[in-house]
């Protein structure tokens, strides 16, 4: 490959830099895909669960209850209280008559990517979210996916950047706002959510036409964290471009389990963690063993888990303890939160089983992405001269969406 060079002992095909260029030189993701949404803020937390039975119980548990009782459980806030008028939300079949006068069944519980790596299931009812982010329900559902840019923190290990199909709450689980950046801005996958322009740039660059999911691949590959958001390396080499979207598609394919190749992620050479002692009703702490590979919960035994599993981290935190805290955390006696499972599900070992391979799986691709994020770059000069940049004001607003019908407060048709 012209303009690369291979670390001592490396893998020859793994392409690293010949001498790194300036960070401020990197063109920025908010640049290149422009348009993008703050987290979404949902104000309660008894609103999301791990498992959709639980979100049922709360339900016919608030809607059971009337007057001073209702208004506690329900936990007003600024936004939102019993007494709130709001439309419904973009794609859902929920009430909008006020919540003080709710006594209808629970709506059907939506999956939701509640932190990295963490789905969950959500109540779809905008009447209990304080900022839902309407113009992301828009445009969800197959084939969108979104890039979830994670919020900075100097220093941490993680991915600057991940991918996922379910609606994202977007928050770094350091606690840092993030952004949430559709890849298309339309329903149906139209109109992707890039410059207008890079494609077109990208294509003769490389010498192939360049698509938003091949543009995505590259993103995963190569993103790099700064405090002024991701930046985005692009290579002058077509080779090194090829290779990068070749490791952005495997990483793609894991982090969406699967969804992109039809076969669920596994580990290599046919090993499996497995349960070696059950999960107890309630585990207290999660461990890990390095040396027998083995993941403690309470008295269950989980193995084997590989060091990139138990190691991987997102905005420096680390993803299996937060799933863990995320299921066990200690909730109010008498609060909506604490209604829950009184056992630790089945359901939860499967997830985390296959939580357990996909991280490993993106762990041990780490140093690959490494010299991807220090390749030779198209500088932000390169793309304002081919026109690329500056972004029009009208490509970081959202697309006008007039195919859906929404119900406003009390029933009312809304016009978009």
């Amino acid at each position: 490959m012209r303009g690369v060079t291979t670390a001592p002992g490396a893998d020859d095909d793994l392409p690293v830099l010949d001498a790194l260029p300036r960070l401020d030189d990197l063109p920025l993701l908010d640049d290149l895909m422009p348009w993008s949404v703050a987290p979404l803020r949902f104000g309660r937390s008894w609103i999301v669960a791990p498992d959709v039975r639980t979100l049922r119980v709360r339900w016919d548990r608030l809607t059971a209850a009337a007057g001073a009782e209702r208004e506690a459980l329900f936990r007003p806030s600024r936004a939102r209280t019993p007494s709130s008028a709001v439309a419904a939300l973009p794609g859902q079949r929920t009430g909008t008559v006020r919540f003080a006068r709710e006594s209808g069944p629970c709506p059907e519980p939506v999956r939701v990517a509640h932190g990295p790596f963490d789905e969950q299931w959500l109540l779809p009812d905008h009447r209990l979210i304080d900022t839902a982010r309407p113009e992301l329900w828009r445009v969800a559902g197959e084939p969108q996916v979104f890039a979830v840019e994670q919020g900075y923190v100097p220093g941490a290990a993680g991915p600057a950047l991940l991918v996922t199909g379910a609606l994202p709450e977007g928050r770094s689980p350091a606690g840092r706002p993030g952004r949430i950046r559709p890849l298309f801005r339309r329903p149906g996958g139209r109109e992707p959510n890039l410059a207008p322009g890079l494609l077109t740039f990208l294509t003769e660059r490389y010498g192939h036409e360049v698509d938003a999911r091949e543009w995505l691949a590259w993103l995963l590959a190569a993103a790099v964290p700064s405090p002024a958001g991701c930046r985005v390396p692009l290579p002058g080499d077509p080779e090194v471009w090829a290779a990068g979207v070749a490791l952005g598609r495997d990483l793609a394919d894991v982090q969406l389990r699967g969804a992109l190749s039809g076969a669920k992620p596994r580990l290599p050479g046919g090993r499996r963690p497995y349960v070696r002692a059950a999960v107890p009703a309630r585990p207290e702490e999660v461990t890990y063993d390095a040396g027998d590979e083995v993941l403690g919960l309470g008295e269950g035994r989980i193995s084997p888990v590989p060091a990139e599993a138990w190691e991987f981290r997102v905005g420096g935190v680390r993803v299996l303890e937060q799933w863990f805290a995320h299921r066990t955390a200690a909730a109010e006696p008498g609060s909506l939160e604490a209604l829950g499972p009184a056992a630790w599900p089945q359901e939860w070992t499967s997830e985390l089983l296959d939580l357990v391979t996909v991280l490993a799986l993106l762990g041990a691709r780490d140093e690959e992405r490494a010299a991807f994020t220090a390749t030779h770059s198209v500088s932000r000069e390169d793309l304002r001269a081919a026109g690329v940049l500056p972004v029009p004001d009208r490509a970081r607003r959202p697309a006008s969406v007039l195919d859906h019908q929404e119900e406003g407060p009390e029933g009312q048709f809304v016009l978009l």
